[in-house]
């Protein structure tokens, strides 16, 4: 069995530095051997839930810019699954979830830049999801309920985006994380920890802080898909916490 885990891919930079969060990447991935991985990825937008439907390599897409060269040269040469995105597909159609299969698309840096840190050579087939942002956590959490129980079947569901994603607020002098990103990310370890869903569910009103940590939530709403895909009778764990820009945070948990 492996447990879904939201994680903090944070930066494309994560791909080619070594920081706390890599290392934290690179130990979990030694840790576990999955039969497929199931990627939900913050940046790939769509209205309706759309899978990654080939037996083919990926392309390896450099969705940034203005970064060093040594970035647009990596390739993470992932294989797909049809099989399981349809068996995907079905589960999420058996829960009148309206779903897309999409053939073309590569993986983002969402999804290829935490899994190189994982696992450096590709060891499984990769299913990337997309996300919409619009949606509301109750429902992002019902996404996720859709795939309960493949955690019995060592397909390792992930939700990639970060918890404070603020680019406008990065403290480029800080040596220490800013106090508003340790409060709110202090707030959903409480409520995570107990399963407080309702309120979590409410974090806009009720998290302090939340405009600033959630300006737009598609970064955070993959925690709610992680969280909904793992079995509520297992106490959520805090896997790493770390931050970098004083707010961009790295906290990455265990459901």
């Amino acid at each position: 069995m492996i447990s879904p885990i939201f994680v903090g891919h944070g930066s494309p930079m994560m791909a080619i530095q070594d920081t706390a969060c890599t290392e934290f990447l690179l130990d979990y991935g030694k840790k576990v051997s999955p039969k497929a991985i199931v990627i939900f990825t913050a940046h790939w937008e769509t209205e309706v839930l759309t899978i990654s439907s080939t037996d083919d390599v990926y392309e390896t897409i450099y969705d940034f810019g203005g970064f060093p060269k040594e970035l647009f040269q990596i390739k993470y040469p992932a294989k797909g699954s049809k099989a399981i995105a349809g068996q995907l597909a079905e589960r999420f159609q058996t829960k009148g979830i309206q779903v897309n299969l999409d053939a073309q698309r590569g993986l983002d840096h969402g999804s290829w830049v935490p899994l190189l840190r994982m696992f450096p050579t590709p060891i499984c087939p990769v299913i990337q999801v997309s996300v919409n942002p619009y949606l509301p956590p109750a429902e992002q959490y019902r996404i996720g309920e859709a795939l309960r129980g493949l955690d019995q079947e060592d397909i390792l569901i992930i939700g990639s985006g970060a918890t404070v994603h603020n680019l406008r607020a990065l403290n480029w002098e800080a040596t220490e994380p800013d106090a508003w990103a340790v409060a709110f990310d202090d707030w959903l370890v409480q409520n995570i920890e107990v399963q407080n869903l309702n309120v979590l569910f409410n974090y806009a009103a009720e998290a302090p802080n939340a405009r600033m940590a959630v300006p737009r939530p598609e970064h955070f709403i993959p925690l709610y898909i992680a969280m909904g895909s793992g079995d509520p009778a297992r106490t959520p764990q805090i896997i790493h916490r770390s931050y970098e820009v004083g707010s961009l945070s790295y906290l990455s948990v265990s459901f």
